[in-house]
């Protein structure tokens, strides 16, 4: 074991530890075991390289323009710099994770985040210049490691960089999906079926335009999530504490930004008002509603799908994949987990949203405390929504089935059918027709039969699926070869 100090005292830490006494007080302070994302450790990683690459440049700078002048606060040697980008790096890419004890669920704004992603990369940087963990007066956690940074600028960039990482991996699944939805429109154009409203027999229609409606919906939802990028590209880097750029240098302050967007390739830019982008989170309330608004969508979706393709329907029409065995008790039972799944997680985010808004609103002058929750469900919720437009696209779409026979028999039995005749027989002719088919259980061209209300070949005309999903009709349909109504 090794011992570290702060002004609170001594802590002793494993001797190989890459955290400190900053993280372990932190570990003991929050005992939580919500895991912290790994994209938001791999971001302040990149954030950082970003930090000692703008260091690398300043100090270039210094030298250059005031040459063998040493500043009030002396210029870190250039090979402890090289030592801590390396660090950064491994951090970016993934590394020492396991060193990252401090949990999801914490106080302090983010603090305990910084401090502890700050000893990885100064106890790493240590074992890079051959030195152990802890020796602290060859290059500090503080000192060299947080060079010209704030948690306050820095938690809250690197929260960014995740979440614009992690965006485009939604527009990418979100767009996946609608595709497949595009591709069982075209495939079910004119597979009729019957349209339900309020879970009643409705109108003739067909899967094609029930597929319409959520490729239409996923291509706002892939719009919408494609703009939020726009909403969070704005960063406080260098902004310092509260935004207000104190202890930076002005060079710092206007090249940190620059290097993080060159190095990441993300459409990162500094505020223009630092203290603002310190202060309001309110841009992270707006794109969570926006995905909010798409596990809505997804909902809508697999509700009805599930719904379709349950043991309730006895003469189903559509059948979803059967992915996994679903009872240890009753044989041969298969659940709809994928819409459950999706559902399950739409009800998640829900949380999410409300947690999000209120948070943000708890901010509180200069700065929002609560930051690192806050973080957590927004990322919490992206991931959930990538993991369900995957899923549903591989699981469930491509392997949904449709039978248009059965459809078609289910639709002509169905009194919904009798809709399609008002423009040419009225209500009262077409009410008679239906009450026959309810009557007898027959379907409608039987109950024609019987009643003789219409020409059975203008019938069989009107029922064509091309005819039963025109968008309106015109006067000259409704009139025989004599220019009267029909049935008349």
């Amino acid at each position: 074991m090794r011992k570290e100090a702060d002004f609170l005292g001594t802590v002793e830490i494993p001797e190989d530890a890459l955290y400190g006494i900053h993280s372990v007080r932190a570990a003991r302070n929050f005992p939580d075991t919500t895991l912290f994302h790994m994209e938001w450790y791999r971001a302040t990683g990149m954030v950082k390289k970003a930090c000692f690459q703008t260091y690398r440049n300043y100090a270039a700078a210094v030298q250059q323009k005031y040459p063998g002048i040493n500043p009030p606060q002396p210029l870190i040697d250039e090979g402890i710099v090289d030592a801590l980008y390396s660090a950064a790096a491994e951090v970016e890419s993934g590394r020492y994770f396991d060193h990252f004890i401090v949990p999801a669920v914490q106080g302090g704004a983010g603090t305990s985040i910084n401090m502890n992603v700050n000893e990885i990369i100064a106890n790493r940087a240590l074992l890079l210049t051959g030195h152990r963990p802890g020796e602290y007066r060859y290059i500090d956690p503080i000192e060299h490691a947080n060079v010209f940074q704030s948690t306050n600028d820095v938690i809250p960039t690197s929260l960014k960089v995740a979440l614009l990482g992690l965006l485009r991996q939604a527009e990418t699944a979100v767009n996946d999906l609608r595709a497949a939805t595009e591709d069982l429109e075209k495939a079910s154009r004119d597979h009729m079926r019957i349209a339900y409203t309020q879970m009643q027999e409705a109108v003739p229609s067909s899967f094609g335009r029930l597929f319409s409606t959520y490729n239409d919906a996923l291509s706002r939802d892939w719009w919408r999530i494609s703009k939020c990028s726009e909403r969070i590209k704005t960063i406080n880097l260098g902004g310092s504490a509260v935004g207000t750029a104190i202890t930076v240098p002005r060079y710092f302050v206007r090249e940190a930004a620059k290097n993080l967007r060159q190095s990441t390739g993300l459409p990162v830019a500094r505020a223009e008002n630092l203290h603002d982008a310190t202060c309001n989170l309110d841009s992270f309330v707006e794109i969570h509603g926006i995905l909010k608004a798409h596990a809505v969508n997804l909902e809508k979706m697999v509700s009805d799908l599930r719904l379709l393709s349950s043991d309730l329907v006895k003469n189903r029409e559509m059948e979803i994949p059967r992915q996994q065995v679903g009872s240890s008790v009753m044989p041969g039972k298969v659940n709809p987990v994928i819409p459950e799944f999706v559902i399950s997680s739409a009800h998640q985010i829900y949380s999410n949203d409300q947690l999000v808004t209120s948070l943000c609103g708890l901010g509180c002058l200069d700065l929002n405390a609560y930051l690192p929750v806050i973080g957590h469900a927004l990322i919490g919720s992206i991931r959930l929504l990538i993991a369900c437009n995957n899923t549903l696209n591989i699981n469930l779409l491509k392997g949904l089935q449709l039978h248009p026979a059965t459809s078609m028999e289910n639709l002509l039995k169905s009194p919904a059918i009798a809709t399609a005749l008002l423009p040419f027989i009225g209500y009262n002719k077409a009410a008679r027709l239906a009450g026959e088919m309810k009557n007898r259980n027959i379907n409608l061209l039987e109950a024609n039969q019987l009643l003789r209300i219409l020409d059975e070949n203008k019938l069989l005309e009107i029922i064509q699926p091309h005819n039963l999903l025109a968008e309106g009709f015109t006067l000259n349909e409704t009139m025989d070869e004599n220019g009267k109504g029909q049935g008349a």
